[in-house]
C-alpha cells in the first residue's frame, strides 16, 4: 500500500510546503516575496496579559483562517499543475503563511511565559509555536528562500524519472514496475535510476534548507527543527523519542521473524549470487522502490499449501470492471455504512482521481480541505489494484476526519496528534476483509477463505503492516539527525544507508556514495512532510481496529474482523473525530478506546498466529543480518 498524506489549511497556512517560479534570480525573487509578506502581516500589539493572550489568539485564528482559504487553492493547482507560473502563485502565498507563521509563533513564544493563561489559551500558544514544519528565521529574505527551496525540492520530485529496459518512465509507472518485476537486474535498474536520477539533483538544496530552518527553530526556542516537529505530541521532545523507542522495542521481534523467514524465500528464488541465505536483504527484491512494504512480493514468498488466500483484490476489481472514481465510491460507502454523511458533490467535481493528460503533476496520494469546512479531495493517479483499493479508504479517513473537527476553532483543525490523521483510513483499511469483500459484492460468498488459509491471509498482511515498521521508524531518524547535527552534510548518504541497515536489515541493490542523496527519492523528504506519523499510525491503527470489533460484538479471529455497516462504531469513531486538536492525543485516544496509551499490543495480537508459524519456519535459520 502506497503511504498518503493529509494536506489540512493548518498546515498549508504554517507550513513550508509552498513553491516559487524559477525565472527570476533569487534575490530579487525573495525581496518581491518579502515585501508581499510583511505587507500582509498585520502587527499584534496586545499585552502580555492572559487577556492579551486571547486576543492576540483570536486575531491569529482569523487572520490564518483567511489566509487559508487562498494559499490552499494555490498549492492545490501547483500539485495538481506543476509549472513556473503555479509554482509562483504557490510560493507568494506560501511565503506569506511562512512569514506569518514565523512572526505569530515568535510571539506565542512571548506570550507562552504569562502567568494565569487559561488552558485552552495556553494549549493554543503552544500549538503555534511548534506549528511550522519549516521555520524560517527573521533574517531578511530567509523566508522566500526557504519556499523557493522547498518548491525547487518538490519540483525535482514530482518530475523525476526511472528507466526500464533503458527507456524513460514516470514515478508512477516505475513504483507499478517494481512491484511486478521479478527480474533482479531489471528492479535493479529500476531502483537506482529513480533514486539517482530525482535524489542527486536535491543534495545542495537540502542542505541548505537545513541550514536555514535550523537558525528558525533556534530562534523560537527550539534546539533544532527535529525537536520542534517532537514537541507536538503533548510531551517533551526526549519523551516522546523514549515512546517511539518503546513501541518499536514491543515489535522487533515479530519484524525479525518476518525478514528472517522473507530472506529465506528470495534465496530460494533468487540463489546466493542475488540475495545471500544471510545478512540483509537486497532492496529492490522487496517489491517496492523503498522496500517500506513487501507486499507486492506475495507470490515469491506465499508458503506452500497455505499461500493461496482464495482472491485477489486486483483480479476482483477488473473481473467487475470498476474504474478508478468506481473505487473511491466504494470507498465512500464503508463510511456511510457506518452512519457517517456522504462526500460533498463537489468532491467528485474537484478531486484529481486518475493522472490528468498533458500536464505535470505530484502523483503521491494525498487528501486536502481547501476551506475549512466541506470542500474536501483527493488527489492521487489511481489505477485498477489492490494497493490503490486500500489506498482510497485511507485517504478517506483523512477527508472524514477533516470534515468531523470542521467546527473547531482554527488552531484545532488537525488531528489529535499526526499519527492519529493517518491512523483512522488504516484502521478502516484493516477491515478490507474477506466478508467485508463480500458485504460490497466483490468476493462471492463461496469463496471467502475458510481458517486454512489465516497464515497467508496473516503474511500477506504483515508484508505490508509489519514490513513498514524500521522504514517507518528510520525516515525521521535520519532527519532527526541532520537536524541535530549527529549526521552531517558530509554523511548523508551512509548515514541514510547505515539507518536502513540497523533497523530494517536492508542494502542498495547498487554501490552508493556521498555523490548521491537516496532520501530525497521519497517522497516525504523533499516535501519535508514529518514522517514520525506514519510509524505511529502503523500501531495506532491496531488499537483503533481492535476497539472497534470489541464495539461491534466481534467473536472471531481479530484479523477476520470487519465492522462495516456498525453504526454504534461510527457514533464512537465520530465523536473521537469531532475533538480535533482540542484536547491532549490521550484523551482522544481513551474516548474511542477506553486507554491512555499507546501500544503494540493489539498489533501483536491480531498476528500472533503468524508469529507462532513464523518462528516455526525459521527454527535452525541464522536470523538477523549483523555480522
Amino acid at each position: 500500500m502506497k503511504l498518503a498524506a493529509s494536506v489540512s489549511l493548518f498546515a498549508l497556512a504554517l507550513g513550508a510546503c509552498a513553491t516559487t517560479g524559477r525565472n527570476l534570480p533569487l534575490e530579487a525573487e525573495a525581496d518581491r516575496l518579502e515585501q508581499a509578506a510583511d505587507a500582509a502581516t498585520p502587527a499584534t500589539a496586545a499585552a502580555r496579559t492572559p487577556e492579551g493572550a486571547r486576543q492576540f489568539i483570536a486575531a491569529v485564528e482569523k487572520d490564518l483562517f483567511d489566509l487559508s482559504t487562498i494559499s490552499s487553492r494555490a498549492a492545490w493547482v501547483n500539485a495538481t499543475h506543476i509549472t513556473d507560473d503555479t509554482d509562483a502563485l504557490a510560493a507568494y502565498f506560501g511565503t506569506i503563511g511562512t512569514e506569518k507563521g514565523v512572526a505569530y509563533a515568535k510571539e506565542a513564544a512571548e506570550f507562552s511565559k504569562v502567568q494565569g493563561l487559561d488552558p485552552d489559551t495556553a494549549r493554543k500558544l503552544n500549538i503555534l509555536r511548534g506549528a511550522l514544519v519549516l521555520a524560517a528565521p527573521s533574517t531578511g529574505g530567509a523566508a522566500a528562500e526557504l519556499n523557493t527551496i522547498s518548491t525547487r525540492l518538490s519540483s525535482t520530485y514530482g518530475k523525476g524519472r526511472a528507466t526500464l529496459d533503458g527507456k524513460t518512465i514516470t514515478g508512477d509507472v516505475a513504483e507499478e514496475a517494481m512491484g511486478e518485476l521479478r527480474n533482479p537486474a531489471k528492479t535493479a535498474e529500476v531502483w537506482t535510476s529513480w533514486h539517482t536520477n530525482v535524489g542527486r539533483p536535491m543534495r545542495t538544496d537540502y542542505t541548505r534548507m537545513v541550514e536555514i530552518a535550523n537558525a528558525g527553530a533556534k530562534e523560537l526556542g527550539y534546539a533544532d527543527s527535529g525537536a520542534m516537529w517532537r514537541s507536538q505530541y503533548d510531551m517533551s521532545p526526549e519523551e516522546f523519542s523514549a515512546m517511539y523507542d518503546r513501541l518499536w522495542g514491543e515489535l522487533t521481534p515479530l519484524y525479525n521473524q518476518l525478514h528472517c523467514y522473507t530472506r529465506d524465500r528470495l534465496n530460494a528464488k533468487y540463489g546466493n549470487s542475488v540475495q545471500p541465505k544471510n545478512g540483509p536483504i537486497r532492496a529492490d527484491l522487496l517489491g517496492n522502490m523503498w522496500a517500506q512494504e513487501w507486499g507486492n512480493i506475495y507470490d515469491v514468498v506465499a508458503p506452500k499449501g497455505a499461500g493461496d488466500v482464495g482472491y485477489d483484490i486486483t483480479d476482483l476489481l477488473k473481473a467487475k470492471k470498476k474504474t478508478p472514481t468506481d473505487m473511491v465510491k466504494i470507498g465512500e460507502g464503508f463510511y456511510t455504512s457506518l452512519g457517517l454523511a456522504p462526500l460533498p458533490e463537489t468532491f467528485w467535481q474537484r478531486s484529481q482521481i486518475v493522472r490528468p493528460e498533458g500536464r505535470e503533476v505530484i502523483c503521491h496520494a494525498s487528501a486536502w480541505d481547501l476551506d475549512n469546512k466541506d470542500d474536501l479531495r483527493i488527489k492521487m493517479c489511481t489505477k485498477v489494484n489492490g494497493d490503490d483499493f486500500v489506498t482510497i479508504h485511507h485517504e478517506l479517513g483523512h477527508n472524514y476526519y477533516q470534515r468531523a473537527y470542521n467546527k473547531q476553532p482554527y488552531l484545532y483543525l488537525n488531528g489529535a496528534n499526526d499519527g492519529f490523521h493517518e491512523a483512522i483510513g488504516d484502521f478502516i483499511a484493516l477491515s478490507v476483509t474477506p466478508e467485508y469483500l463480500v458485504q460490497i459484492g466483490l468476493l462471492d460468498r463461496a469463496k471467502v477463505p475458510d481458517a486454512s488459509k489465516d497464515t497467508g491471509l496473516l503474511l500477506r498482511q504483515a508484508m505490508d503492516k509489519v514490513a513498514f515498521l524500521p522504514f517507518g521508524l528510520m525516515v525521521d531518524k535520519w532527519r532527526w539527525g541532520v537536524f541535530d547535527g549527529s549526521i552531517s552534510p558530509q554523511q548523508y548518504e551512509a548515514g541514510w544507508n547505515q539507518l536502513r541497515l540497523q533497523y530494517q536489515g536492508i542494502t542498495p541493490p547498487t554501490q552508493r556514495s556521498e555523490a548521491d542523496f537516496d532520501p530525497g527519492a521519497k517522497y516525504h523528504i523533499p516535501a519535508s512532510t514529518p514522517y514520525a506519523r506514519y510509524f505511529l499510525a502503523r500501531i495506532l491503527q491496531f488499537q483503533f481496529y481492535k476497539a472497534a470489533c470489541d464495539m461491534s460484538g466481534w467473536k472471531g479471529p481479530l484479523h477476520r474482523c470487519s465492522f462495516y455497516g456498525n453504526k454504534q462504531v461510527g457514533q464512537r469513531l465520530n465523536a473521537m473525530l469531532e475533538m480535533g486538536a482540542s484536547k491532549p492525543w490521550p484523551d482522544a485516544l481513551e474516548a474511542f478506546t477506553g486507554t491512555r496509551e499507546m501500544s503494540g499490543k493489539p498489533m501483536l495480537e491480531y498476528f500472533a498466529p503468524l508469529q507462532r508459524w513464523l518462528e516455526e519456519q525459521n527454527k535452525g535459520k541464522t536470523c538477523g543480518w549483523q555480522a
